[in-house]
Order: structure tokens, then sequence, then C-alpha cells
């Protein structure tokens, strides 16, 4: 019996260093709790819904925020390119 316990407490407990997984007792969006009949909707392996809809929900805000990070890394280059270009043009000297 004490075996069993010591079992139990070993794999309950979160090994330290790593980033914990969300738990299935709630949505990670709107954190309704679910009920212990309830049907789970899952997103990228791990990530716990309480209805298609919450589920969608996430999936386009995951889209926006994919959409919104694309525009800062082109932002990004495009203006390295931009000021590189333009050191390159202040270092060319003109022979008269």
């Amino acid at each position: 019996m004490a075996a069993s316990a010591a079992c139990s407490f070993f794999f309950d407990a979160e090994p330290a260093g790593e980033a914990s997984m969300p738990a299935l007792d709630a949505c990670a969006l709107c954190a309704k709790p679910f009920a212990r009949d309830s049907d789970i909707f899952m997103y990228r392996g791990d990530t716990p819904f309480c209805s298609e809809d919450c589920r969608h929900e996430q999936m386009q805000l995951d889209a926006v925020y994919a959409r919104q990070a694309a525009r800062r890394l082109q932002r990004y280059t495009s203006g390295a390119v931009a000021s590189r270009g333009h050191q390159e043009t202040r270092k060319v000297s003109v022979v008269s």
C-alpha cells in the first residue's frame, strides 16, 4: 500500500525547471471548468477547450498573431536592407 502511494506521488510531481502543460480541468480560453463527462476539444496537441467555438476563436487569434509577427519581421528586414544600402552610398567617394 505504501509503495503505490509513493508511486502516485512521484508521477503527480512536476519536473523541476520544465514549463507546465495546461491542465485538463478548465478551458484554456474562457476558463470554464470541465464536467466529468464533458467533451474536450484539443488544439496544438495539449491545449484543452470546452467547445469548438472556443477552439476556433483561439485558432483565429493565433492566425492574427502570426500575421502580425510576419509583418514585423518583414518591416524589420526591409528596414535593415534599406539602412545597409544607405550606409553603402555614404561610403562611396566621388573623385573630381
